[in-house]
């Protein structure tokens, strides 16, 4: 099921019980943040999307935790279980590899093949037009958050900027905070290795002074999602947001720039970066569950505001996890598996556990096949994409449940030699690292907490793990029955 907007996921959400309306005036200002950190960390049923319905100071309500849990990430990308996504996708990654011989997967898979490529569709106009404003338009009118006491102000949380690269005119549709410096300006915090700085850098080598960009909040929640996904090079957002949606993404014409953007977008703000102007920006309250560090940024110039009526102001909150911004990124751990697998078919499952805020931990079961077969997982790994900022990589057998991290613990306590097992590894970093001593890179550590082979200089024989017998297990199955223990 695709949804139309983002009222559309809001209805769907409230209907099912997963929303709560917060009639009570409360403060954009640290208040809205205070009452979502709790909710994040309440887990279960408890744990609900936020709409506070009266902004002190404002007429926009705003919403928050909208994507905070598994069951409202699959619904929000129109599946069952996140899993389903992934299963979706590694049926289309076979179609290239089905032979002949097998007509059946033929017959079956192209349809589907054809159903998951949907272009985005232009239109002439759209909701988020309702409201046009090119006339001083400014950002006072949105109850922007100030998330933490530390933050150096308020900040939009959960915006889809698009930008295009000058070169090759591919379109980019990244999510990077924007502080509000005042009512016409921002910062935008793209880190070196984004494709919005990747699309700055190259507007200023061919001498542009000024970047045009839109940025659109709120609309269908798969468009959101995809603006955060880890895609390959060259995949466009939009036609990813299809895929996930079922159906195109409509897009329609900005006023000011020549970018378009999602016509059910609530709020649309219009403008351009000067390729060559900086501004301090930060200290922020991160997903890291620590303030990100000042630094110099590009700075986003105002131009336009179109809006719906009566819009919706969508943010999120993060900090120590688990927060919203934790099941986003569980979302992406389990849809981009198959990819993953695609290059390094020996992974059975991999792991980003929620402490591990995104790219501090990735644990990988492995069918291991030769001496050092770990050693070549974790190298690969630090050599795809945004795995190239994992901090740690545990590998263990194809056996070993990841999702458990008792059962990984117990592994990595009891299995390696840290001289034969440990492999450490100088590389990229997030630029929101603060362990490192240097800025966006430092030392990556792996851990191979595999069973060591006799050709790996184990000579010891290995001991075999305690196991009930499978005849014992099944006699107290009975037993347990009528024991009411479990």
């Amino acid at each position: 099921m695709a949804f139309a907007d983002l009222r559309e996921f809001i209805a769907a959400l409230e209907a099912r019980g997963w929303l709560k309306r917060i009639a009570r005036p409360v403060d954009c200002e640290l208040e809205i943040t205070e009452i979502t950190d709790r909710v994040s960390k309440l887990g279960g049923a408890k744990n609900v999307a936020l709409l506070f319905e009266k902004v002190q100071g404002y007429d926009i309500p705003v919403l928050t935790n909208a994507f905070g849990s598994m069951e409202r990430m699959a619904l929000a990308l129109g599946a069952a279980r996140v899993d389903d996504i992934a299963a979706g996708l590694r049926d289309l990654l076979q179609l290239p590899y089905v032979s002949l011989e097998s007509k059946l997967d033929l017959v079956r898979l192209i349809p589907a093949a054809r159903r998951a490529v949907n272009f985005p569709r232009y239109v002439r106009s759209g909701p988020c037009k309702e409201v046009i404003i090119r006339d001083e338009p400014s950002l006072d009118k949105f109850p922007v958050l100030k998330c933490w006491p530390g933050d150096a102000g308020r900040f939009i949380t959960l915006p889809l900027v698009f930008t295009k690269n000058p070169r090759t005119g591919k379109r980019n549709v990244g999510m990077y905070r924007m502080q509000v410096y005042d009512g016409k300006t921002t910062g935008m915090h793209w880190h070196i290795h984004k494709d919005g700085a990747a699309n700055c850098r190259a507007h200023r080598e061919l001498g542009r002074g000024k970047m045009e960009v839109a940025v659109a909040l709120g609309g269908d929640p798969a468009v959101t999602y995809a603006a955060t996904a880890p895609l390959p090079p060259n995949i466009d957002e939009l036609l990813f947001a299809g895929f996930l949606r079922g159906q195109p993404v409509e897009l329609v014409k900005c006023e000011t720039v020549a970018i378009e953007v999602p016509a059910a977008a609530e709020i649309v703000l219009e403008g351009y970066v000067d390729t060559g102007e900086l501004r301090r920006e930060g200290p922020f309250g991160d997903h890291t569950g620590y303030y990100s560090l000042a630094d110099d940024y590009p700075v986003f110039h105002l131009t336009c505001i179109t809006h719906r009526k009566n819009p919706i102001y969508p943010a999120t909150v993060v900090g120590k996890p688990p927060m919203e911004d934790c099941y986003l990124a569980k979302a992406t751990e389990r849809i981009f598996l198959p990819l993953l697998q695609q290059v390094l078919p020996e992974v059975v499952d991999i792991n980003l556990p929620l402490a591990g805020v995104f790219h501090n931990c990735a644990v990988l079961a492995i069918r291991k096949s030769y001496p050092q077969h770990a050693r070549k997982v974790m190298h690969a790994v630090w050599g795809l994409g945004q795995l190239m900022f994992t901090k740690m990589i545990i590998v263990v057998d194809g056996h070993v449940n990841v999702q458990d991290m008792n059962e990984v613990w117990w592994r990595v306590f009891n299995n390696i030699d840290a001289r034969r097992d440990i492999v450490l590894a100088d590389g990229p970093l997030d630029a929101l690292d603060h362990a490192s001593p240097m800025p966006r890179w430092g030392s990556r550590v792996g851990i191979d907490a595999t069973r060591t082979w006799p050709e790996e200089g184990h000579s010891r024989a290995w001991p075999d793990e305690i196991a009930m017998s499978p005849a014992v297990k099944d006699r107290v199955d009975e037993i347990w029955k009528d024991l009411g223990l479990g």
